[in-house]
């Protein structure tokens, strides 16, 4: 099943797809997102419910989550885009996921425009799998991790990737760790959806396509085959150092051809568009 949360005459709603895309309909649930559901019922039970059908003509999709407990995200998690950067690929079995979190205010829907922060000049994409938590949990065995997963949702990590106060900084003030968490953080900059596909229609989380395009040009095309720490090894990574609630997001990484690596940034009036596997198609129009 696919779900999704909308806006309809001004109020907030979530539902499932009639049928495999949005011009199908919209089999309307309840009021506002997705979270209540996660933390009640959960999607499966929400699925069996019926409600009045609505047209994409009626409704303006959002993010699936608009407020999740927890947006995790995770970097250097693909080789490729590793070495585009410069550096050496980690080896799993001597590593652990390095995991930080992104701002409930960076989250926007999936045909949402973003307006680049006047902090930096040099905003990049970053298409990814995100993994949607169905059940409270913590210290999830490895082969149990994929269990507790609710469904996946196409996400995109956009980043400033140099921090540009206007200024001249003190170079111990200039802490490159710092720049690039704070390139993270600017509104908008977590573009999810459209839709949150249930993890029965996604047998295999580890053989999804990643493509990301700026104007029709491709910039990334990967598979989520080639991440170092794959969905349950993040999940039960993540569930030993903290709780992981229903509706928590976990962005799983990106693959190479990001802009940084060509020196090619996003320009106002460009439209990003990304896709993962079968979870449907984002397009995000890029704002001054």
């Amino acid at each position: 099943m696919r779900f999704v949360t909308y806006r309809r005459d001004g109020e907030l709603y979530h539902g499932r797809l009639a049928g495999d895309h949005l011009e199908s309909g919209v089999i309307e649930l309840g009021s506002g997102d997705l979270l209540g559901v996660l933390e009640g019922e959960g999607l499966a039970a929400a699925g069996q419910r019926s409600g009045p059908e609505r047209s994409a003509a009626e409704i303006t999709l959002t993010s699936p989550l608009l407020r999740p407990p927890k947006l995790l995200a995770v970097a250097a998690n693909y080789a490729d885009h590793i070495k585009e950067g410069g550096g050496t690929p980690m080896n799993p079995a001597r590593a652990t996921p390095r995991l930080f979190l992104k701002p409930s205010t960076a989250i926007t829907g999936p045909y949402d425009p973003i307006t680049l922060p006047s902090i930096s000049t040099r905003n990049d994409w970053e298409v990814e799998l995100a993994v949607v938590i169905g059940e409270r949990c913590r210290d999830v065995p490895l082969d149990r991790a994929l269990d507790v997963v609710a469904g996946y949702v196409t996400a995109n990590d956009v980043s400033a990737r140099k921090i540009e106060p206007g200024f001249e900084r003190d170079e111990e003030h200039a802490h490159p760790f710092f720049d690039w968490l704070l390139g993270k953080w600017p509104d908008g900059f977590a573009p999810l959806g459209p839709y949150l596909v249930t993890a029965d229609e996604v047998p295999d989380p580890q053989d999804l396509e990643l493509v990301l395009e700026v104007d029709g040009t491709v910039r990334q095309q990967g598979s989520t085959k080639d991440m170092i720490f794959g969905v349950a090894e993040l999940i039960a990574f993540a569930s030993s150092v903290m709780t992981l609630e229903p509706g928590d997001v976990i962005e799983t990484g990106t693959p190479e051809g990001t802009g940084v690596a060509i020196g090619v940034f996003l320009k106002p009036g460009e439209v990003m568009t990304a896709r993962v596997g079968n979870l449907g198609e984002q397009r995000t129009p890029i704002e001054g």
